[in-house]
Parts: C-alpha cells; sequence; structure tokens
C-alpha cells in the first residue's frame, strides 16, 4: 500500500529567483504539507538590471504565496478515492527516469523528482522533459483532492516544455509555431560574485537590440538571428541529447563563470536555460559565427580551456550533421 508520496519541483527563472518546493502527501497520518525548501532570494527580485521581460515575476509571486505551512486534512474516504485514481493511472508504469541532482551543470525552466514510499517498497521518478503520460491527469485528481493547483498545470502552460508545447529545431509549436518576442542573454563571473547583468537584449516587438551592442534591429537582423537560432538548434538546448559534453567531463574552473539564455514567445511563454560553466554542445558552434558577424566574443569563447573546446566541436559537429 501507499503511505506517503513526495513531489518536489524545481522552477528556474533568474539567477536569484528561483522557486524549489516539496510537496508531501502523507496518507498514513491524513493529511499533506508543503516542506519549505526554497532555494533563491526570498521575496527580493534582481531589479539592478533591465531585462528583456518580467513575465517571470507574477508566476514566481504567486509560486512562493501558494507554497504555506498550512496542513490540509484529507478523510477516508478521499484516500480511498485518491489510491483507487492513481493506481488506475499507471503513472510511471515503463517511465523512463532522467538525470536528476540538486545541483546540475546546465539547468532547465522546469524539473521535478517524485517519491512515492509504500509499506514494503520505495520508488523515485526524476524527470525535465519526458513528462509520465499522465501527467496532466494526475495533476487533474490532485486538484481535485486539495482544492489547488498541485502541479501549477496553469503555469506548465506558460513554460517551454514538452508538456504543453512541440520543441522543433525551428521553433516552438503549440497549434502553430510561436512568434519570438524576446531573447535575453547574460554570462557573468561566478567568484568573486558578480550581479547576472544580460549582455544582450533583443526584442523584436520594438527592434531594438540593446546591452554590448546597441542598435535599431532591421529585417536583416531580424533574419539573421532567427536563422542562427534554427541553424545551431538553439531551441533543442534544453534536452539533454545536445548535454553530452556537460556529461563527459567537468570544466577545469568550477568557480568559473555562469550563463542564461531566456526566449520569450507570444503569450508570454517563456524558454529558459542556465549553466554553471558548461554548455550545450552546438553553443560553442553559435559562438564561433557570432565573433565572425559582429567581431565581439559575446559568449566568452576565451573563458572556455582547449580541451572543453574540442570536445564541443566533436559533439557539435554531430548534433549540426543530424
Amino acid at each position: 500500500m501507499i503511505e506517503k508520496i513526495e513531489i518536489t519541483q524545481r522552477f528556474n527563472f533568474k539567477r536569484l529567483n528561483r522557486h524549489y518546493e516539496c510537496f508531501t502527501i502523507d496518507l498514513v497520518n491524513k493529511n499533506a504539507y508543503y516542506k519549505i525548501s526554497e532555494r533563491g532570494s526570498g521575496d527580493k527580485f534582481l531589479t539592478e538590471n533591465s531585462f528583456c521581460d518580467d513575465s517571470w515575476i507574477d508566476i514566481l509571486v504567486d509560486l512562493r504565496r501558494k507554497m504555506t505551512s498550512e496542513i490540509h486534512r484529507i478523510g477516508d474516504e478521499q484516500i480511498d478515492k485518491f489510491l483507487f485514481d492513481f493506481n488506475n493511472l499507471n503513472l510511471f508504469e515503463d517511465f523512463e527516469s532522467e538525470e536528476f541532482s540538486y545541483f546540475e551543470k546546465i539547468e532547465l525552466i522546469y524539473s521535478c523528482n517524485v517519491i512515492i514510499y509504500s509499506t514494503d517498497n520505495y520508488e523515485e521518478y526524476s524527470f525535465k522533459n519526458n513528462f509520465p503520460p499522465n501527467w496532466i491527469r494526475f495533476g487533474e485528481i490532485l486538484k481535485d483532492l486539495f482544492n489547488f493547483d498541485v502541479l501549477h498545470l496553469n503555469y506548465q502552460k506558460q513554460l517551454v516544455t514538452p508538456l504543453y508545447f512541440d520543441i522543433r529545431k525551428d521553433g516552438v509549436y503549440f497549434e502553430d509555431k510561436l512568434s519570438l518576442k524576446t531573447i535575453e542573454f547574460g554570462h557573468y563571473q561566478a567568484y568573486p560574485y558578480e550581479l547576472p547583468n544580460p549582455r544582450l537584449i533583443i526584442n523584436f516587438a520594438d527592434n531594438t537590440i540593446e546591452g554590448y551592442i546597441e542598435k535599431e534591429l532591421s529585417d536583416d537582423d531580424r533574419d539573421l538571428i532567427l536563422n542562427l537560432l534554427e541553424k545551431y538548434h538553439v531551441y533543442m538546448w534544453i534536452f539533454d541529447d545536445y548535454h553530452n559534453k556537460s556529461k563527459t567531463r567537468d570544466p577545469d574552473d568550477l568557480e568559473g563563470y555562469e550563463w542564461y539564455l531566456e526566449m520569450v514567445f507570444e503569450g508570454n511563454v517563456i524558454w529558459h536555460i542556465f549553466g554553471y560553466n558548461d554548455y550545450p554542445d552546438t553553443y560553442v558552434s553559435l559562438a564561433h559565427e557570432i565573433i565572425e558577424i559582429t567581431g565581439m566574443d559575446l559568449f566568452e569563447m576565451n573563458t572556455i580551456c582547449e580541451n572543453d573546446l574540442k570536445l564541443f566541436e566533436r559533439f557539435s559537429s554531430e548534433k549540426l550533421a543530424d
């Protein structure tokens, strides 16, 4: 018999604005509650710098507001119905977990870890992109039980993951391909500590490029940027298939540099990835072309050691040949 379920969800927005939570359903003691496990800067936001888009702020405020110390009581009939519905879901049948750790060299906007404690068993499942087929239905069951959106399905529709979106090499699709509103890229020193000041903000709606390059966005600029994103499979960077280098070798300097890349699409749909001194496989190839175009090392190629560059070249060639 299932005795307890722990659902740990991680939401990554800006560097100091992340939200980690664990919701525990204790069927033996007939209650449910949050373990306060948030890592971040409390209720403070990074207002020191301009950002390309602040769609994430309302999400983060609401996530933090809902994670209270309230104890949710559940009765015997509710437990029986939940167990019946959950067992019929076969939520993790034939499910293959993704790699998951508290500290990862490359992190995505969302990841989840579920632990199921039974009378004589213990099961753990982790995922970032490979959502269980019945995850949405599981969220609906939890909402019926607790009368609130435990899995934050309302906000999942605003986060670029495969739960609601189709992510392809040429863009992000819902029903049709979503148009891109803004791009923001930051690269900064982790030690000694440095605030994540954006290096580049591209605003397609305002036709502007700001940061290390200041100019009006022309039609040629727009076409070039969109072509680069597609050419180097940037939309696919959130998938483990593009993290081969990071899984093969640790960088020489673990206290070196951090970076993030955020894209916001129509409807305030957010695509976000960030890393600790490591990058997706085609990052360096894109960085080389940006140097050729601008004459500027915007992606800080000079901070990547020679051994890592050789690995990036190898894995990038494999990916771009697909």
